[in-house]
């Protein structure tokens, strides 16, 4: 038997990882679920996709990019249609489009902690 290459050696070992999803459950201002969005691993070539598609490197305009590209709904489907961007950028508040997408980059964030430091 042949020997594997190292890249597929490091690839499949990441390929249960690679499909398994992590839902975030929206929530209005009322704290009623909206709906359920699901997130799959994110990559350097999501990011670096986003950023073309963006046209920018700008921190805020990419994260929102990557979440509409990321963001699924539970049978799989894109949740947003890349062109969302500036509407979410535009129509949320930033506390809610800054929690989504933390957990797209699965950033673990304690404010409380943050502020003190």
């Amino acid at each position: 038997m042949p020997n594997k290459r190292t890249i597929d050696l490091i690839t499949e070992s990441y390929g249960d990882q690679m499909s398994t999803r992590r839902k975030y459950e929206f929530k209005n201002a009322k704290g009623e679920k909206v709906v359920d969005l699901y997130f799959k691993p994110l990559t350097r070539f999501d990011r670096q996709r986003a950023q073309s598609v963006a046209g920018t490197d700008e921190a805020l305009t990419v994260s929102t990019q990557l979440l509409c590209q990321m963001a699924e709904l539970e049978d799989g489907t894109k949740a947003f249609a890349l062109a969302d961007a500036p509407n979410l950028q535009r129509e949320l508040p930033e506390n809610v489009l800054n929690e989504i997408e933390l957990f797209l980059f699965d950033i673990k964030l304690d404010v409380d902690t943050a502020k003190n430091d």
